[in-house]
């Protein structure tokens, strides 16, 4: 054969994400339930309806309408929905495992929403370490996907941080309560993931920390 081909692979399909419990220095990542989670949660993200500028869904007006999507969101299993809890066991966040390819080991991350108490913790970043190892250490996908509107400043912002490459924005990509959606691309692949990790951990360490939870190096800085 003369012509230009991919290099083999190894094409034993990934894992489809489960019901697991990860478990992190500052709190949990757990599957979503409605009865266990839900109420927390909207206690702690009722009013804040900026949070669902880019999402399909949202905002709600009340405890009733964001349990109906709940409801629906912890039954279903592409999105995989997870939990983001405290120590104490508050709710303070949801991310999903999305677009689940495992044929290709491709996944996404996605449908993230953080409570405000949640937004620049520890927990923040942890829960999403804890996905990406879950993804390429347990379920062993060979993608890990990030996507958001191109207008999504702050998401893309954390995309970087976390450790995507963006790989550009695929134009009119979607309508979205009845406006454009041009999406930005980013992705992690299982082969970046060691430094990765050990960047997280690093970063992750108590003695990053001071006495008020504040970051004395950025995750960026221990990538370098």
């Amino acid at each position: 054969m003369t012509q230009p081909v991919g290099e083999p692979v190894d094409a034993a399909p990934a894992l489809k994400p489960s019901a697991v419990t990860l478990r992190g220095r500052y709190g949990v990542v757990e599957k979503f339930d409605l009865a266990k989670h839900s109420a927390s949660l909207w206690e702690t993200i009722k009013g804040d309806d900026e949070l669902w500028t880019y999402m399909w869904y949202g905002p709600f007006a009340d405890r009733e309408g964001f349990d109906k999507f709940a409801d629906v969101l912890a039954k279903r299993e592409d999105p995989f929905a997870y939990a983001i809890l405290d120590k104490s066991g508050q709710a303070l966040g949801v991310a999903t495992l999305m677009e689940i390819r495992p044929a290709n080991r491709v996944i996404e991350v996605g449908g993230i929403f953080y409570a405000k108490t949640l937004r620049q913790t520890p927990l923040a970043t942890e829960a999403q370490y804890l996905l990406m190892r879950y993804v390429f250490e347990e379920l062993k996908y060979r993608r890990h996907e990030w996507k958001c509107d191109a207008l999504n400043a702050p998401s893309r912002r954390a995309a970087l941080r976390f450790g995507f490459t963006f790989e550009g924005i695929f134009n009119q990509h979607m309508i979205i309560k009845g406006r454009n959606r041009d999406t930005a691309w980013f992705a992690m692949l299982d082969a970046e993931w060691p430094a990765l990790k050990r960047a997280y951990e690093s970063w992750l360490a108590p003695e990053n920390f001071d006495a008020q939870s504040k970051q004395k190096k950025k995750l960026e800085q221990f990538r370098v």
